[in-house]
């Protein structure tokens, strides 16, 4: 079954092509304010490249945050679309349960220990959640100040997190994004069954912008 996947919960565009064993086709672009831009565009490049066309796909997978409002949003809706217009099943994943499965299938996670995954939240805050060493998520995710998270000087992290408050954290490790071969492969192994998410962004707070209230009564 080949599954298209994409997340867009950080400043990376990530996109892939999986055929249930291997990732077949994928890009990377890092661009925090062209996400609406170039999350099309690679899509189609991905499946030019491996040769396929949308009659091809067996499922959508994408990642489902947390993460900032505008972002997250671009890929959801994307997701859901493509899942509408195909008939397929659209499948969500956790973000920092891709960081989290990556970092564990890595070397420098292999030590046996639980470690962190953490990403911009912005406001001086951190998108943040605990793994045991074999990447299962046991707390979170939350949002706050990286200052704020138990243990977190101990605890190897992964996620651009650790990159802007290493003061906060142990050991920074990789990957900084999500990948989406890897949200691609979370899904094929999954058959499509829990703990795979409803393609419903994970946004943790309420984005900044507010609708205008009523215009102010003015008197003489």
């Amino acid at each position: 079954m080949l599954v298209l996947g994409f997340d867009t919960a950080t400043p990376a565009v990530s996109v892939a092509l999986h055929d249930g064993e291997r990732v077949i086709s994928a890009a990377l672009a890092v661009d925090a304010r062209r996400h609406s831009e170039l999350l099309a565009p690679m899509i189609a490049k991905v499946m030019a490249d491996a040769g396929v066309s949308r009659g091809d796909l067996g499922a959508i997978a994408i990642g489902v945050g947390p993460g900032p409002y505008t972002g997250l949003r671009v890929g959801v809706v994307t997701a859901r679309v493509l899942g509408s217009v195909l008939g397929l099943p659209v499948h969500g994943v956790c973000s920092l349960d891709i960081i989290a499965a990556s970092a564990a299938s890595a070397a420098s996670a292999g030590s046996g220990r639980e470690f962190l995954v953490a990403t911009d939240a912005r406001r001086k805050e951190v998108y943040w959640a605990r793994y045991d060493a074999a990447g299962r998520r046991v707390a979170g995710p939350y949002v706050g100040p990286a200052s704020s998270i138990p243990e977190a000087a101990e605890l190897a992290v992964a996620g651009t997190g650790g990159q802007l408050y290493p003061e906060a954290f142990g050991e920074v490790i990789g990957p900084a994004y999500p990948d989406a071969g890897t949200l691609c492969g979370l899904v094929a192994q999954s058959g499509g069954q829990p703990p795979l998410l409803a393609a419903e962004p994970l946004y943790l707070r309420r984005p900044d912008a507010r609708e205008p209230g009523p215009p102010k009564r003015v008197t003489p």
